[in-house]
């Protein structure tokens, strides 16, 4: 057993000194070489460790986008611009024939109304076309426009006939908001109106025959037709009074912006009227003309009805 053991102790001495004569004997005959070093990959995004010049020039000077790229990129750039520039000047072409040929009343397509870019606050304007392009017909409101002032409505003579305003085509018309029991201004300036009446009548007779006065009563709740019957005897007897239910004459008050608003009542429920002191001036085709407010005297009044019912636009 001791004998066995022996043995195998003597063997694996052996073996061990095998080994490291056989490492010995590879060293010697091997012959040492340095490590290789990768080389840094050459980008043309300027990165890497180029293991030459020549690399490391091209990534000094070379970027993601080249000279051919920016001339490509200039190129379609302008051609993009020029092309929405083409196309907008057509379209706007289009769009101006759209708004001579088109017509608009009531929002139903029935007579050429022209157009208005905000027609809440400015009328309706036709266009045509002129040798320097399209420009909006000239009148006496001159380039930017007439406002968005009036419009149809219907009211109640001192007859009783219902009367709208197709009922006054072909005339002019210098039309009036107010009320009977109005102490002071309404007197006031329908006695103006009746002045400058007989003035035209008196220096423009043709233009006069032409004109028509409006008195509208904002006040239908006093105002019937037997009251404004008795207070149309001390104005011009060219007037006409109208009145209606307080939907009809609130309605054409909106449509005129006119200002109206009840004041408190008395002890034995009399009341004010407070509302907008004007006098719209419309063309025979009811068409608002000019306004008229209560600081123009008479003879400035006649001036301009004279200027409007003449005006002649220059192209």
């Amino acid at each position: 057993m001791i004998r066995t053991y022996l043995s195998l102790a003597k063997s694996f001495v052996g073996i061990q000194r095998s080994t490291k004569t056989a490492k010995r004997m590879l060293s010697q005959t091997t012959p040492k070489s340095k490590p290789i070093e990768p080389k840094a990959a050459r980008t043309t995004a300027g990165t890497g460790r180029p293991s030459d010049a020549a690399g490391e020039a091209f990534s000094r000077h070379r970027g993601p986008v080249s000279w051919a790229a920016f001339g490509v990129i200039a190129v379609a750039s302008a051609s993009a611009v020029g092309y929405f520039q083409v196309e907008r000047e057509r379209r706007l072409e289009r769009a101006m024939g759209k708004v001579v040929s088109s017509t608009y009343r009531n929002g139903s397509e029935d007579e050429d109304e022209g157009w208005s870019p905000n027609p809440e606050f400015l009328a309706r304007r036709k266009w045509k076309l002129t040798k320097y392009g399209w420009f909006p017909e000239e009148d006496a409101f001159g380039g930017a426009g007439k406002p968005a002032i009036g419009g149809p409505w219907s009211l109640v003579d001192l007859d009783g006939n219902l009367v709208t305003n197709k009922n006054f085509e072909g005339k002019w018309l210098l039309l009036y908001f107010g009320f009977a029991r109005c102490p002071d201004i309404c007197p006031s300036e329908m006695l103006k109106v009746g002045r400058v009446m007989d003035t035209l009548k008196k220096e423009h007779p043709n233009l006069a025959q032409k004109i028509q006065p409006v008195f509208v009563s904002v006040d239908p709740a006093r105002d019937s037709l037997k009251v404004l019957r008795e207070y149309g005897k001390d104005f011009h007897p060219s007037y006409v009074f109208l009145t209606g239910s307080p939907g009809q004459v609130q309605e054409m008050a909106k449509k005129y912006r006119v200002y109206v608003s009840k004041a408190d009542e008395t002890e034995d429920g009399d009341y004010l009227v407070d509302h907008s002191i004007v006098v719209y001036f419309h063309d025979d085709t009811g068409d608002l003309a000019d306004c008229f407010t209560q600081s123009m005297r008479p003879k400035d009044v006649v001036e301009k009805i004279v200027e409007r019912m003449t005006f002649v636009p220059s192209y």
